[in-house]
């Protein structure tokens, strides 16, 4: 089989087209991601609901509900491979996510609409989850974050992903708000049990969490992560999202056969 090792502003992930295959997907997560060092899998199936649908892996072989980067890289791929338009719909566990090819490294999804908003689950830990059955996020402030602080941060991390308090575990997104629409951001995504370069759903969440505080005006963040610059769009009136759109870069890094 083909499979393409591909990167959203740092996230990165292998993809191959699994449709009409029968695959031990998770099995296939946990090799190639040991083998290329990738945070996640992505497989592309039939879909009678969508243009494919998106099966994605943790790169421990857990299944995820939606990657954000991953959507906008795998819809690369399916254009590339003419599996899809530059206008597409991809089904993911968490809903129907469309997408947009902008030109040939930057694509749009827009992302799972807020099942919940619970502000401050924690003390100082804003709980999103993105979709039904949502991708959960603990969203916390860390004023003068830097990208070398992650060190420091990993234990109350560790702590806070597996706290009861997050039913489901949860992704954490540590944040600064570094002016008015743009944010420092560095997420320990569950399934890597890891800091990742960029974690789209994490951007998103915490644009969310800063929305529905007041503090984004213009409903715009530049969310600034190690691997890249993501842009998260957030729409809505009366604190309720209407709207979430997640835009960026994506690389092909390689492709090879297994």
């Amino acid at each position: 089989m083909e499979f393409w090792h591909m990167s959203g502003a740092g996230n990165d992930f292998v993809v191959t087209d699994a449709r009409g295959r029968d695959l031990d997907f998770s099995q296939m997560a946990r090799s190639l991601c040991e083998r290329t060092g990738a945070d996640g899998f992505m497989a592309v199936g039939d879909s009678d609901r969508a243009d494919f649908r998106l099966h994605f892996y943790n790169s421990d072989g857990s299944r995820g509900e939606m990657c954000g980067n991953g959507a906008r890289c795998v819809c690369r791929f399916a254009y590339d491979r003419g599996i899809a338009g530059p206008e597409m719909v991809v089904e993911a566990d968490a809903g129907l996510v469309p997408g947009w090819r902008l030109d040939e490294d930057q694509y749009r999804i827009q992302m799972n609409l807020p099942s919940l908003v619970d502000l401050d689950r924690l003390p100082g830990v804003d709980y999103i989850e993105l979709g039904l059955p949502g991708s959960p996020h603990g969203v916390l402030p860390v004023p003068g974050l830097t990208w070398d602080m992650g060190p420091a941060l990993r234990p109350r991390a560790e702590a806070l992903r597996h706290d009861p308090a997050f039913p489901k575990g949860a992704n954490i997104s540590h944040y600064d708000l570094l002016s008015p629409g743009r944010a420092r951001v560095l997420t320990f995504e569950r399934g890597v049990e890891d800091y990742t370069l960029a974690c789209g759903t994490g951007c998103s969440s915490v644009a969310v969490s800063l929305w529905t505080r007041g503090k984004l005006p213009g409903g715009v963040l530049e969310a600034q992560c190690r691997g890249g610059t993501l842009l998260v769009q957030v729409f809505g009136e009366e604190g309720r999202v209407e709207k979430l759109l997640l835009t960026g870069p994506t690389e092909i890094l390689s492709v090879f056969q297994a």
